[in-house]
């Protein structure tokens, strides 16, 4: 049939009028549920629930006719949970639930939740006591002072801790024997690297899951090929091909954030205060042990001494400024007397960092000595 301009301008009224129908009817009814919450929270819990606010996609605007209501609700007291409750109505669930103070609140000031939103674009419905719109403030300027930062050492050790995560999740896609516990795993790689990227860029997540890519798209700091990577992931099929995406998706954001670290991080350098004590405490944990598991040939003792060594030198290398020094890739079980030798040299080596700054070994000849010594100082 063919339409004429008429039919068609008729048709876009009808389509527009239904969608405002819909939202209207969207409105009233959750204006209802706002009003019997707090209803229920200033008859049954006027001094356990504190706040309660409106996030999610009816505040923003982005809902439609299925979607749910997002109620922040903080809590004072334990007792205040008794406010939640879980029910479907018009074929909609909905999950009347509790924020505290303590855990989710401070977390998302913090910056350490993948939530933030909820506290900064909160809209607030109903508050108590005029003290607990100013503690809300006082979290909520909290987070912005940090997201006021730029791209530096903070956001990017937050970043850190969700790729971390999505280590851990990539290990399970290569234990999991199953497509769905594979598929699982991976799905949560994904959502710790998106993470990791809103941390990289020091932003949050302003809109819900459906708009996680659009709002990724707009960061500066993401890797090119990301959303075909992203997609990638999500689109596999075979257990082998869910693995691979993982990896190369984790991988990207692993050499995105080395590199951020790299150019944005500001890293210590040694110098004669920040030395003091570690070449000693290298000779205490490390020295003998190294000797004495080579000399007897103890391949267990070994192995734990040289991890326990590496880490340690490496922690001098994040915290002191030092340069890196690879012990590990010298541990042969064996050949445990090339090992012994290069822990040695690399102690050199240490020593040296030691001589640069001016800074002298505190060894003693005698009891005697260290005793005149320790009780002067």
């Amino acid at each position: 049939m063919l339409l004429i301009n008429n039919d068609i301008d008729m048709i876009i009224e009808e389509v527009m009028s239904m969608d405002e129908m819909m939202k209207k009817r969207l409105s009233d009814k959750n204006k209802k549920l706002i009003n019997m919450v707090i209803e229920r929270a200033k008859r049954d819990f006027p001094d356990d629930i504190a706040i309660i606010g409106l996030t999610g996609s009816y505040s923003t605007g982005d809902f439609h006719e299925k979607s749910d209501l997002d109620l922040i609700i903080i809590n004072n007291t334990d007792r205040g949970w008794g406010i939640s409750s879980v029910f479907i109505l018009d074929d909609v669930g909905y999950d009347i639930y509790c924020t505290p103070w303590e855990t989710r609140i401070n977390a998302q000031a913090n910056l350490e939740s993948h939530m933030i939103s909820c506290l900064i674009d909160m809209k607030i419905l109903y508050c108590a006591k005029p003290e607990y719109m100013e503690k809300l403030n006082a979290y909520k300027q909290k987070a912005l002072d940090a997201l006021a930062l730029p791209v530096g050492k903070a956001c990017i050790e937050r970043a850190k801790k969700y790729i971390d995560c999505a280590k851990q999740e990539y290990a399970n896609t290569l234990l999991a024997d199953d497509i769905g516990s594979v598929r699982y795993a991976a799905s949560k790689v994904v959502f710790n690297l998106i993470n990791a990227l809103t941390n990289l860029n020091n932003t949050y997540f302003k809109r819900g899951v459906k708009r996680y890519l659009e709002e990724l798209a707009t960061y500066k700091y993401i890797p090119e090929n990301f959303e075909k990577l992203y997609m990638w992931v999500i689109e596999a099929k075979t257990i082998e091909v869910i693995r691979s995406a993982s990896y190369e998706m984790l991988n990207c954001i692993d050499q995105l954030y080395n590199k951020m670290y790299v150019d944005l991080v500001k890293h210590p350098i040694p110098t004669y205060n920040n030395l003091n004590g570690t070449y000693e405490e290298l000779w205490c944990n490390y020295r003998n042990k190294v000797i004495a598991s080579a000399e007897s040939f103890d391949k267990s003792y070994a192995y734990q001494v040289a991890r326990g060594a590496q880490n340690f030198l490496d922690e001098m290398t994040e915290m002191r400024g030092t340069q890196r020094f690879d012990l590990m890739q010298y541990f042969d079980a064996d050949n445990l007397a090339l090992f012994k030798k290069e822990f040695m040299r690399i102690m050199d080596e240490y020593l040296e960092e030691y001589n640069k700054v001016g800074r002298k070994v505190e060894r003693y000849e005698s009891i005697e000595q260290l005793y005149n010594q320790y009780m002067q100082s």
